[in-house]
């Protein structure tokens, strides 16, 4: 195998990189959002019911307002750096083979083993490759050939390092 594809240097392709990777990193943030939330709300309501309920409202009104945060702090992660990275659109490539994926974005290059890949998960635009449990890089379907995107898929499906649809 052997799929090579430009990157045009389109301003806010780095952004959407960037937000596929970020919300992968940042999805607990949501998760431990909505678990202060929903505490903090069902504090609200026990405290209610008791004499003395009035001294934990602080502690549940504090609960609720850190999940609400919580819960944003991913998009606006996601919104900082899709506005940051437009300026760093440069053209590039992707060279894959059956050994390795080699990127270069301007004039900077580096590649990654096939080897070394943990997982690859499917997203609507990318391929987010991962190296251990860390994301390490995106390749992004659309830049590619419809042959060249269903072989690179088989090819991953046949190391077991993607799912079938």
């Amino acid at each position: 195998m052997h799929i090579r594809f430009d990157v045009p240097a389109d301003p806010a392709y780095p952004g959407r990189v960037a937000a596929a990777l970020s919300r992968v990193r940042l999805r607990r943030y949501g998760y431990i959002g909505a678990v202060l939330a929903a505490v903090g709300a069902i504090g609200l309501a026990v405290s209610r019911g008791f004499a003395r309920g009035d001294r934990i409202v602080p502690l549940c009104t504090a609960l609720i307002v850190g999940g609400l945060l919580s819960m944003l702090y991913s998009p606006w992660v996601r919104l900082r750096a899709r506005r940051r990275s437009g300026r760093y659109a440069v053209e590039g490539a992707y060279d894959i083979t059956d050994d390795n994926i080699m990127m270069r974005s301007g004039s900077e290059s580096g590649g990654i083993a096939w080897d070394g890949v943990a997982q690859v998960r499917a997203t609507p635009e990318f391929w987010i490759v991962y190296v251990g449990r860390m994301p390490a890089t995106v390749i992004p379907r659309n830049l590619m050939s419809a042959e060249d995107a269903e072989t690179l898929r088989g090819f991953m499906v046949e190391r077991g390092l993607l799912q079938h649809r």
